[in-house]
């Protein structure tokens, strides 16, 4: 009976928007909002960012950019379970897509850096990742005659780390995924199937939409990972990495907690949780409904939930 009833309120999700989307006007009530179709940034400033965001010589032996780790043909991750660093080091956590970070309201899982810029400045001196020092890019790029005239034209010859980091982020805020959900919320009915708004009716009935919200699909807010029943103590060891925002208050309370992540492009950034432990998308939502939401998410809706979440792949990334 339970899943009859979940089912029907799922059906009257889908019958309610659906109206709503055949009318034509944007679906202004949903927990999910559209992003922009564009920005407008400084186009010398963000040109700058993108050639400093492929650029090998941020790190100390010239092998690792920021796109190593956030590939972009990659749904903006490396796809792996954990980021490999300089010297085919391993960090302690999976890397989160670039791609519309810049709606997040705090960067890292662990919500340590408050923005785009602080975010950038981190992994050039981390050892395990880009390996650098600051000192030392900031001479490497000085003598580049090039990029020293294209800082001449942005920031007035000032090349420094709060330049680079501040160029690379407006790069960044660039890298917007606008999907075919996007154009749904507008009032496009026919921008997704039958099927696709079905299983966002499941999305929102299982209560998915109470953290994954807003803008980003998620990135709102830190929730706790096995808020309703313990995930860690039924999964092995507990690394540093796992104890998630506890590592920047240092608050018990604070233990096991993350920011969460958005669900835009979720379909390319496999393997998933912060840890990179499960390579299905299927069993992620599985995981998320028994631990979370404390509900038993049947294959048949978890596999419908996916067929929305694919959705939300931006028009940029799909296939040609």
């Amino acid at each position: 009976m339970k899943r009859k009833g979940s089912a029907l309120a799922a059906t009257l999700f889908a019958l309610t928007y659906t109206f709503s989307a055949l009318a034509g006007t944007p679906l202004t009530n949903e927990p999910l909002k559209p992003l922009p179709q564009k920005v407008n940034l400084d186009s010398r400033e963000v040109a700058l960012g993108k050639l400093l965001y492929f650029d090998k010589r941020l790190s100390g032996d010239n092998t690792i950019s920021c796109a190593t780790c956030h590939d972009l043909q990659k749904g903006g991750t490396d796809q792996l379970p954990v980021s490999i660093g300089i010297h085919g080091q391993h960090g302690p956590i999976n890397a989160p897509t670039v791609y519309n970070s810049g709606y997040n309201f705090r960067q890292f899982w662990d919500g340590r850096a408050k923005d785009l810029e602080e975010q950038a400045e981190g992994p050039v001196a981390n050892p395990k990742e880009m390996g650098a020092t600051w000192p030392d890019v900031i001479k490497k790029l000085k003598s580049d005659p090039m990029l020293v005239a294209d800082f001449k034209k942005v920031f007035e010859g000032d090349i420094s780390k709060q330049t680079v980091v501040k160029a690379i982020a407006t790069y960044e805020r660039t890298l917007i995924t606008p999907s075919r959900f996007d154009d749904y919320l507008r009032g496009d009915s026919k921008a997704i199937t039958p099927e696709e708004k079905h299983g966002y009716a499941l999305f929102k009935s299982y209560g998915c939409a109470a953290c994954h919200n807003g803008i980003n699909v998620g990135g709102s807010m830190y929730q706790k990972f096995g808020l309703l029943k313990n995930y860690f103590a039924e999964h092995g060891k507990v690394t540093e990495a796992d104890l998630g925002r506890y590592n920047v208050t240092k608050k018990e309370a604070d233990k096991y907690f993350f920011k969460v992540p958005t669900l835009r492009n979720v379909a390319l950034t496999a393997p998933y949780l912060s840890n990179g432990s499960v390579k299905s998308l299927e069993k992620t939502v599985q995981i998320m409904g028994e631990y979370q939401l404390g509900r038993q998410i049947n294959d048949k809706d978890a596999k419908a939930i996916v067929t929305f979440l694919k959705s939300l792949t931006g028009k940029s990334l799909e296939k040609k």
